[in-house]
């Protein structure tokens, strides 16, 4: 996939895995995210410095996102996206308004919002890499 082709993928696309780097591997985090059409991608976590994810996000320098969509085991679309994680200033918040209102949220963020025990983070997109794959199955391809 060409860049255009990633960010369109990305417009319309609202959830993802964030992988977080551990000292035995990745921890992956299925998030919600919205994307700024160019450069970064936005989502929030609750609970609290003491969560898990918390901690590794605020510690992490580099991290990855892959956000997928899958039709059938022949119709695919994958974006992986390499880069780094800063938490965005509440009073940044409401210039992004319009790309975190895009994220879907379980009723449970709405609860947090109102108690102020919430983080937003921006993804900085530094690499991506799409792949799309819409072939036909075995028995079907046209010789």
């Amino acid at each position: 996939m060409d860049d255009s082709n990633i960010a369109a993928f990305l417009s319309n696309q609202r959830v993802g895995v964030l992988g977080l780097p551990t000292e035995n591997g990745p921890y992956m985090i299925p998030l919600s995210f919205g994307y700024d059409g160019d450069r970064s991608l936005y989502f929030t976590f609750i609970g609290g410095s003491a969560s898990r994810k918390q901690q590794l996000t605020e510690a992490a320098a580099n991290a990855a996102v892959l956000v997928y969509k899958v039709e059938s085991m022949f119709h695919w679309e994958s974006v992986l996206l390499q880069g780094g994680i800063e938490a965005v200033p509440e009073s940044e918040w409401d210039e992004l308004a319009d790309v975190l209102d895009t994220a879907w949220r379980p009723e449970l963020f709405e609860d947090a919002i109102e108690d102020g025990d919430i983080t937003v983070y921006r993804f900085r997109i530094d690499e991506k890499e799409g792949l799309r794959h819409a072939g036909l199955p075995p028995g079907f391809e046209q010789e």
